[in-house]
């Protein structure tokens, strides 16, 4: 267990650490409150120091939000150079590296939780039950050895994220195709980007009948499983390696009243058997992930893609199909070619038998200020089909 350690008015304090990205524990904490500029924590954050705020919520909040003003100003020289390669893969890690840079410098503002998950600062809102469904129930009788308190320090970014996905859980994601909402739950990809659902639930069935038997790999919150389904797949299972994404699925299963034909497992990709149609939307960009969240969208080396292409064959029912969801942003940023990925299926003993296109509906995609516009505005989103090469 990581303990971050301080001192209050020479008085000694320890609480647990703890960070979803696995960032590790300050080794310097100095205690900040609302007396505190934004330019002399910037220049403490940069320095490697944690912050533990004992002020006011909301001047915490504002507090990171000028932080942030700093940080984009010191980048913004950087990035003007940058834009000029014309989204080429040095810009894009170079936006990674700036948006790392920027995660470590207001991860660096912390706060502490009561055993009971309670946040004892000023005007704070009543974060318990948000925590509770992030971290699981808080225990109240918690007093572990270093820890004085019993409490956990995590950087007020992470509790603000828990804040936001605690609200979506609550509220849902309205998914078209279901004409229903979709839970996603903490740590889980939210489904927010329609177009990808709507290939699903659009692209004709392989033959003349739904599919008996279907598996979708990576379902994440389980949407595209409950379409498949919903479209009159006669089984379908759904597989995460994420076991929050696996509770969530079933979660969202139940409250659709799907789970006599929705399996949802906890399995690195592939379950066990074949089937008449397998889909698969994996990570559309080959980089590194930061967090468990950002497993739906950055994928080191394209593991997921390239794992899926090659398994697809021997995974298949004779006459089965199956469908890569992918965007081709990775294509404009100069992270893999479309000659790349087509050899790929070829060497898989793959065919190509049909490709359903999609623009992209999410607001970075009209963002002239996004450091990456110039890619994104001509992103597309595919669904290829894909058979054995007979």
């Amino acid at each position: 267990m990581s303990v971050v350690r301080w001192s209050e008015d020479g008085t000694p304090h320890s609480a647990r650490w703890h960070s979803e990205n696995a960032a590790p524990a300050p080794a310097r904490v100095v205690v900040v409150d609302d007396r505190t500029t934004a330019k002399a924590a910037y220049r403490m954050a940069r320095s490697g120091a944690g912050l533990l705020w004992r002020g006011d919520f909301h001047n915490a909040r504002q507090l990171l939000r000028a932080m942030d003003r700093l940080h984009g100003r010191s980048r913004s020289a950087a990035l003007s150079k940058g834009a000029a390669g014309d989204g080429t893969a040095t810009l894009f890690h170079s936006h990674r590296a700036g948006r790392a840079e920027r995660a470590r410098l207001l991860g660096s503002l912390l706060v502490v939780l009561e055993p009971d998950h309670t946040l004892r600062l000023g005007r704070a809102p009543d974060v318990r039950a948000a925590c509770d469904h992030a971290y699981g129930t808080a225990d109240t009788d918690a007093a572990d050895g270093d820890a004085d308190t019993g409490g956990t320090c995590i950087a007020l970014t992470e509790l603000v994220g828990v804040l936001s996905a605690y609200q979506w859980h609550q509220q849902g994601v309205e998914i078209d195709a279901l004409g229903a909402r979709v839970h996603p739950a903490y740590g889980v990809f939210s489904p927010v980007r329609g177009e990808y659902v709507d290939l699903v639930a659009q692209t004709p069935f392989p033959g003349d009948d739904a599919p008996a038997v279907v598996f979708d790999l990576g379902t994440g919150t389980g949407v595209l499983a409950a379409v498949l389904a919903r479209r009159g797949a006669g089984r379908v299972v759904a597989t995460d390696i994420n076991p929050r994404a696996v509770a969530c699925a079933r979660e969202n299963m139940q409250r659709l009243g799907l789970t006599d034909r929705v399996q949802a497992a906890e399995v690195d990709l592939w379950p066990s058997g074949r089937a008449d149609l397998i889909v698969c939307n994996p990570p559309w960009l080959p980089a590194r992930p930061t967090s468990a969240l950002e497993l739906g969208i950055y994928d080191a080396g394209s593991d997921v893609l390239h794992r899926f292409v090659d398994g697809l064959a021997d995974h298949l029912a004779p006459a089965g199909e199956g469908w890569l969801v992918l965007s081709d942003l990775a294509e404009h940023l100069g992270l893999r070619t479309r000659d790349e990925l087509l050899g790929r299926i070829d060497a898989a003993g793959l065919r190509v038998t049909g490709r359903h296109d999609t623009a992209p509906r999410h607001p970075r995609a009209t963002d002239a200020a996004d450091a990456l516009h110039d890619a994104r505005r001509r992103e597309v989103t595919s669904l290829w089909r894909l058979a054995r090469d007979s």
